[in-house]
């Protein structure tokens, strides 16, 4: 997902996307999680780049996932806006966030092709923008 916004939809663009996924470094997600655990491997890190007024995106297929929660909380806390993608109900991440898309399934496979659909929608509403 990463990927399409900062090439996709920054490409020949005057504005560009600066944009970071915090599950591109294995490294970094393993030495919070054995040192830290596991539940602040996305929080401690977004301590490093969130700044009031950033975009933060927390996916999680429950809703209930501690570590999304857990970086989503601080990004609220920092002044970030926030969006969240989940199923169902949305669990306990629909309340942390200020739009929240929930797709109706449980299926884990189909939620994840509607999340690259959706961030797809996004990226090409950009590119397609002046």
């Amino acid at each position: 997902m990463v990927v399409d916004i900062v090439k996709g939809a920054s490409l020949r663009k005057a504005a560009r996307f600066k944009m970071i996924g915090l599950t591109d470094s294995i490294a970094t997600i393993t030495a919070y999680a054995n040192d830290e655990g596991y539940e602040t491997v996305f929080e401690e890190p977004l301590r490093n780049f969130a700044r009031p007024g950033d975009l933060v995106m927390g996916i999680s297929g429950s809703g209930n996932s501690e570590n999304v929660l857990r970086a989503m909380r601080l990004a609220g806390e920092t002044g970030c806006r926030t969006v969240g993608l989940t199923t169902g109900e949305g669990g306990a991440l629909k309340d942390l966030v200020e739009l929240a898309l929930a797709v109706p399934s449980s299926h884990m496979g189909r939620l994840e092709d509607c999340f690259f659909i959706m961030t797809h929608v996004l990226c090409y509403a950009f590119m397609e923008s002046d």
